[in-house]
């Protein structure tokens, strides 16, 4: 069996003093225990690697030290700390919340709370990742949490603070662990290089602490990957090929590119990359981190937010000084754009090329051979009249260079004298946005005019008809039942006749305004043979409504009901009102 030990095992850290990234956290538990003010319960939260669990370790072996040192680190060779490490320690225990989030187990751990500790003055559980605790399990520990054994003390680490029920955080001093900065695990891996004889180059340890996002045992373990592809001698180049990471070579060529409108250039670099095997969503990404690096740069005083060697600062310095604010600030719109848009582009290489196209016109215009456009804006060709443009001859106008015909110049020849159709033919030397709008606008002109002479119909001739409107809606029984039973209400606004009809019901009237109303109008006024007429539609009144839902027999029970000659004239005829 192998004796070889991962390097986020070896060296994790043993004491406060070893602690990466965490000397807030480190120094108020300190102070916990210089003043003896330990709580019952604490929870250790944060990204995973960040030294929760590895904090909860030392903090319970400095609880329970003998012969702590003045800071209050524990001392690592009373009984205490030596069963501790060698794991045969019952004042400490561990418990996976994982692999034990039952109700059962949770009593389990409640039954050894109640036994006092055998050596030192407290018995510390750590429960790890305690957000995988049933909801049943965290019932049944809300009891003991909240009320425990004087010298019983929990540390709950998880990952997803969220997760927790708000009674169990209302019981805890909480404790939030941030990630580690890329300085701090660049020094550490420095350390761990040196002491397994390990050379590195900055670049290469700067890419792996950035892969790692914050999590020192990643870095470990991506630095024990590294050892192994390359041996004790590892370059940047040997980093970004085992760990498949884009060299920040392309960002830097690309942004060249841009700069000198070289699209082409562009091109190629973003087919290398993928000859490469590397994931198109991922090079747009990394480019507009690339741009917003720059950003940094070109803005004095935010050097801090750059996570560089020195040598790579020096490189962002210069090509950001190359580069207008305004440039960068247009292309990390283009790949914020583009890399939104990625998943739901159907040709997705050709929506990176379209970006990067973008990219390299940023600074100038695209060129185009398109010259007679030019020409053809100068033209006013809005301000033609349609006699100017029925007049000219446009075959003479190819090759002419002389200045635009005016509708003054036209109008003095003899040939407009003919009279000019209302509708003037459309010709290429008049089309423009100004003449079709013209257009349009006589048009509803004209419109409007063809139907001022219509005769306003009166009430009889809009309840006439309107049983007429029913019949041509006989293929759908509903609308045309809704049209026959609803109550009219005509009323006349500036010459106009408005016909109001109430459904008995609002899902109803909504369905015919949305979609039925603007037909039926159109077919009640050719019914009526006049535009003098508007439909709308609404519902009968709550309290109105058994006036319009009887049947036909009940109508002359009710009629009978209320008008004691109509039930009388009724019996006198011997009429059937079945």
């Amino acid at each position: 069996m192998s004796d070889y030990i991962v390097s986020a095992r070896k060296y994790r850290p043993d004491s406060f003093g070893t602690l990466i990234g965490q000397d807030n956290i480190a120094r108020t538990l300190k102070n916990s225990i210089i003043r003896g003010q330990l709580a019952h319960a604490y929870l250790f939260c944060g990204p995973r690697g960040v030294g929760k669990t590895s904090t909860a370790r030392i903090f319970a072996k400095a609880i329970n030290c003998s012969n702590p040192s003045a800071d209050m680190e524990p001392c690592g060779e009373c009984e205490s700390c030596l069963s501790f490490a060698e794991g045969r320690s019952y004042c400490i225990r561990e418990l996976d919340a994982a692999s034990n989030n039952g109700v059962d187990d949770i009593k389990a751990l409640m039954d050894q709370v109640q036994i006092p500790p055998q050596v030192g003055k407290y018995s510390v559980y750590i429960i790890d990742e305690v957000h995988m605790l049933s909801q049943s399990a965290f019932n049944a520990f809300l009891k003991t949490l909240e009320e425990p054994p004087a010298h019983a003390i929990f540390i709950l680490c998880t990952t997803e603070k969220h997760k927790i029920l708000p009674t169990i955080l209302s019981r805890c001093q909480t404790y939030d662990f941030n990630r580690i900065s890329v300085p701090d695990i660049v020094a550490n891996l420095k350390m761990v290089a040196g002491k397994e004889g390990v050379n590195v180059e900055d670049e290469a340890l700067h890419v792996i602490a950035r892969k790692a996002d914050g999590a020192m045992r990643d870095a470990l373990t991506i630095f024990d990957q590294t050892v192994a592809f390359c041996g004790t001698e590892i370059k940047y180049e040997d980093v970004l090929k085992n760990l498949n990471v884009l060299d920040y070579e392309y960002g830097f060529k690309i942004v060249d590119a841009a700069l000198a409108g070289d699209y082409s250039t562009a091109l190629l670099t973003f087919d290398e990359i993928l000859a490469k095997g590397f994931n198109a969503q991922y090079f747009i990404s990394s480019l507009g981190g690339h741009l917003r690096d720059l950003l940094v740069s070109r803005t004095g005083g935010l050097e801090s937010l750059l996570d560089f060697p020195d040598s790579l600062r020096k490189r962002y310095r210069e090509q950001a000084e190359r580069c207008s604010v305004k440039f960068i600030y247009d292309a990390l719109g283009v790949t914020t754009a583009c890399e939104a848009g990625y998943k739901q582009a159907a040709n997705q290489r050709l929506h990176i090329e379209y970006a990067l196209m973008r990219l390299c016109f940023l600074q100038t215009a695209p060129a185009t051979d398109a010259k007679p456009t030019a020409k053809v804006e100068a033209k006013p060709v809005e301000e033609i009249s349609p006699r100017a443009s029925l007049g000219r001859d446009d075959s003479k106008e190819v090759g002419r260079d002389d200045k635009p015909v005016i509708s003054s110049e036209v109008e003095k020849s003899p040939e407009p004298e003919a009279k000019p159709r209302p509708r003037p033919a459309k010709t290429p030397s008049s089309l423009s946005l100004g003449s079709l709008i013209a257009e349009a606008e006589q048009s509803a002109a004209t419109e409007t005019t063809d139907h001022s002479e219509d005769p306003i119909p009166n009430d009889e001739q809009i309840i006439a008809k309107w049983k007429d409107l029913a019949d041509k809606y006989a293929a759908k029984p509903r609308l045309a039942s809704a049209i026959q039973n609803a109550k009219l209400e005509i009323s006349e606004e500036g010459g106009v006749k408005l016909v109001l009809f109430k459904v008995v019901a609002e899902n109803q009237r909504d369905w015919i305004r949305a979609n039925m109303l603007p037909q039926m109008e159109k077919e009640f006024r050719e019914l009526l043979g006049t535009s003098k007429v508007r439909l709308e539609v609404g519902v009968v009144p709550a309290e109105a409504q058994e006036k319009v839902v009887y049947m036909d027999a009940d109508k002359a029970k009710v009629l009978m009901s209320e008008n004691p000659e109509a039930k009388q004239f009724i019996i006198d005829l011997e009429l059937d009102t079945n």
